[in-house]
């Protein structure tokens, strides 16, 4: 897939597909989406001294990048354990011409942002101490077949369904639903009435919530 990078409105960038006319953030904001959605109504709605994520997908990184900057300013003495699903890796030219380490300046995550890219694929690799970090490239339909401890938070963060459709129906939430703990929480953009739909057809708690800059509203759904 062809991809060139484009900047949003906050001033952080993003990579736009163009044979899909599909960003991989939302234009209004990048980074600003990311904190919104999987670290204020995500990562910060958890209390627990070990937390496993799953995240579909890694994408540009920056959710990773997100998580452990917030993971830096907090309490460092829980721990961290995340699992990232991505078919289509991006390559170290555009993850350098993306430069999220930039956006953050509170702490230098210069060296930590080259680590997340470059540790290997398949294997649990510790990022910083505490923050453990599995890239797992495959496609979210082989989910059910990857190995890994009860989750905890789920990042439900792929493409749109107005370009992928499948990724947006029951199929697919019921695997990750089926890695999910008691008392998980599956935060993402959406707040289609047919995603709310399916969560709730899996016994989910469902909350609409305020969306991230330019989205009315966005969705988190507990495993209760």
């Amino acid at each position: 897939m062809e991809r060139e990078i484009k900047t949003t409105n906050d001033g952080s960038k993003t990579l736009y597909i163009k044979d899909l006319d599909e960003c991989y953030h939302s234009h209004h904001g990048a980074l600003q989406e990311a904190e919104h959605v999987f670290i204020k109504n995500g990562l910060n709605r958890l209390n627990k001294n070990e937390i496993n994520i799953l995240e579909l997908g890694f994408g540009t990184g920056l959710n990773v990048l997100v998580t452990i900057n917030e993971f830096l300013k907090t309490n460092k003495n829980h721990v961290i354990n995340y699992f990232s699903l991505e078919k289509y890796p991006i390559n170290e030219t555009e993850r350098s011409n993306l430069n999220y380490s930039s956006l953050f300046c509170e702490q230098n995550l210069t060296e930590i942002e080259q680590k997340i890219h470059a540790v290997e694929w398949e294997k649990l690799v510790e990022i910083v101490p505490n923050f453990n970090l599995k890239k797992i490239e495959c496609d979210f339909f082989e989910l059910q077949n990857k190995e890994m401890p009860p989750v905890d938070l789920v990042y439900f963060d792929c493409f749109g369904a107005r370009v992928q459709p499948d990724l947006w129906e029951k199929p697919l939430f019921e695997m990750v639903f089926n890695k999910m703990n008691i008392n998980s929480l599956l935060t993402t953009y959406s707040s289609k009435g047919s995603v709310k739909r399916i969560l709730k057809e899996l016994s989910m708690t469902v909350e609409k919530l305020q969306g991230p800059p330019g989205k009315r509203e966005m969705l988190n759904a507990w495993r209760s």
